[in-house]
């Protein structure tokens, strides 16, 4: 029997001013409201690309909660181990997209959501996670409350001694890390990442997430000047798999950032068996040269997507191979930026054809 991918995690309502508008020019007026957060929007592409996943997280019993559930599961998205309760709040997000040289904003009013009151033993860890063969968790959660990180925890250390194999995104937020008054969020983030890092076997990050959270640098980088040092994330796989023996493969995205609609968008695999690391997308003469996108429709949850093409190629035997995986992961995130919302409406087979070099985006009859 095919096993589930599951995530857990928050997932919260998100509101944003129509096209590139900002707050300002928006309100008082109409918002645009939609879903998302990191673990949702992995397990959405998954079933977009054809993955059995189930999506854990909890939620008050509302007509917006039951509206988020219905979406998921017109999706194809399990979301019947979901937990429930008769207080609390779904979190909220407010989104203003960049334009040009104006970067995008995030606003978070997500305090006292249900999640983040939940403790580990307000979870059933073992319904939840009844045939399911990879869990997805990231750095967003634990950095809500010390119960959101205990929770994300005892589900990792639960996973693991059940032989679920566990893909962990960084994903530092440092508006978030701030539940534990006297601590910076850099080092409260190191503290409990450590811990819930220690279980993974596929650590995910982007090309400042190693920086931010474990103080590991890729020398020859600067982030706000929109350049990357490919080599150097060789070394910053090599010592992230130092630090955490369980993993078996590290990830990085490699965003070069020109500015909010014109990005160039690539990725890293490090094997920990081989010691090699394969880059996409690669050119005629196997060189890295990533993708350009220019008049990026929509960048939020295309980490996500990220993570959510490369647990499906690991998972499965056709693209299970390091250099195909990385390759269909980037393609299907390189994908994402022409999507509006959080989650990765891109098939499988749309994916596949930007891997084999179709990216002209010509009408197809």
């Amino acid at each position: 029997m095919e096993k589930f991918i599951a995530g857990f995690g928050e997932v919260m309502l998100r509101l944003a001013p129509a096209g590139k508008t900002r707050f300002a020019q928006a309100l008082p007026g109409t918002l645009e409201a939609t879903y998302g957060g990191g673990e949702a929007n992995v397990c959405a592409s998954l079933a977009i690309l054809g993955a059995k996943s189930r999506y854990l997280t909890a939620l008050p019993v509302n007509p917006v909660s039951n509206a988020f559930a219905t979406q998921l599961r017109g999706l194809g998205v399990d979301v019947d181990r979901i937990r429930y309760t008769k207080q609390g709040r779904m979190g909220v997000y407010y989104t203003e997209h960049g334009a040009a040289q104006r970067g995008s904003n995030v606003v978070y009013d997500r305090e006292h959501s249900v999640i983040s009151e939940s403790a580990p033993e307000d979870y059933d860890f073992a319904a939840m996670l009844e045939n399911v063969g990879h869990l997805h968790i990231s750095g967003i959660t634990p950095a809500l409350s010390e119960k959101a990180f205990r929770s994300t925890l005892a589900i990792a250390k639960f996973a693991s001694e059940h032989g679920i194999r566990i893909s962990c995104d960084l994903n530092f937020r440092k508006k978030l890390w701030n539940w534990e008054p006297g601590t910076a969020p850099k080092e409260l983030a190191k503290k409990c990442m450590e811990q819930i890092v220690a279980f993974a076997d596929v650590i995910i990050g982007n090309e400042e997430d190693a920086s931010d959270v474990f103080g590991i640098v890729s020398e020859g980088t600067s982030v706000e000047s929109g350049k990357i040092n490919i080599d150097g994330y060789r070394e910053v796989a090599r010592k992230l798999g130092e630090r955490f023996p369980k993993s078996s493969f590290i990830a990085i995205t490699l965003r070069e950032s020109y500015s909010a609609d014109h990005n160039n968008w690539g990725g890293m695999l490090y094997e920990k068996a081989s010691g090699k690391a394969f880059f996409a997308p690669l050119n005629a003469n196997g060189e890295y040269a990533p993708y350009e996108i220019r008049n990026i429709v929509d960048r939020f949850g295309g980490g996500d997507s990220f993570c959510a093409g490369l647990i499906f190629a690991l998972s499965g035997d056709e693209f299970n191979a390091p250099d195909k995986a990385i390759r269909f992961a980037v393609a299907a995130s390189c994908l994402k930026h022409s999507v509006k919302g959080d989650y990765n409406y891109t098939t499988k087979d749309e994916v596949v054809s930007l891997m084999n070099g179709s990216g002209s985006g010509r009408v197809k009859r």
